[in-house]
């Protein structure tokens, strides 16, 4: 399991409509956007849907992206670039660590402390 530095636990998490035990976050927000560390716990998938611009890469782990019906496996080291309004589904194994980055500053609210 990659490891990520102690001072991330100071990070804000997210309230994702997902629960911890399946998804755990970390989170940097600017007015430009959100950047999130995800962790996926267990298998994991999400139906077709869109939303603003996406960017992200998967630091351990896997993530299936399907776009318009073709889904590509993407491993540790690559990238993932999903346009404003395109409609993918994802599915994500147990124990990946990827990193996201949202234009949309609020897509996922902060937790409260």
């Amino acid at each position: 399991m990659t490891k990520l530095p102690a001072f991330f636990n100071a990070m804000p998490a997210l309230d994702v409509p997902f629960p911890e035990s399946i998804v755990s976050t970390h989170a940097v927000r600017s007015d430009a956007g959100l950047v999130v560390f995800f962790r996926f716990h267990q298998d994991f998938s999400l139906p077709p849907h869109s939303h603003g611009h996406q960017w992200g890469t998967v630091i351990a782990g896997e993530v299936a992206l399907t776009i318009d019906g073709s889904t590509r496996r993407y491993g540790a080291g690559e990238t993932y670039d999903i346009p404003a309004g395109v409609v993918h589904g994802v599915g994500v194994t147990a124990g990946t660590l990827a990193l996201d980055v949202f234009a949309e500053a609020e897509r996922y609210p902060l937790k409260a402390r």
